[in-house]
């Protein structure tokens, strides 16, 4: 039993973390390096599950750049 009068626990992941976990591994890897982290603690990052703030901080800035790098691609490629 959970426990009494207690509700059970949990994660809500932010719309950060669910673009994060919509992505490949290999990109997930990137992202994660570049944050300087494991890929471990990014998909732990990414499911919504506690890290440090630090990682979490620069996993989001991780990903931020790669959706800009994205979205530059596409602009680019529309442009004739």
């Amino acid at each position: 039993m959970r426990g009494f009068l207690k509700p059970s626990v949990r994660h809500h992941p932010s719309d950060a973390q669910r673009a994060f976990q919509t992505l490949a591994r290999h990109r997930r890897a990137k992202v994660a390096s570049v944050a300087k982290t494991t890929l471990v603690k990014a998909d732990q990052w990414g499911r919504g599950e506690v890290v440090p703030t630090d990682v979490a901080a620069a996993l989001e800035q991780g990903l931020h750049d790669l959706q800009a790098r994205a979205q530059a691609q596409q602009k680019k490629i529309k442009k004739p």
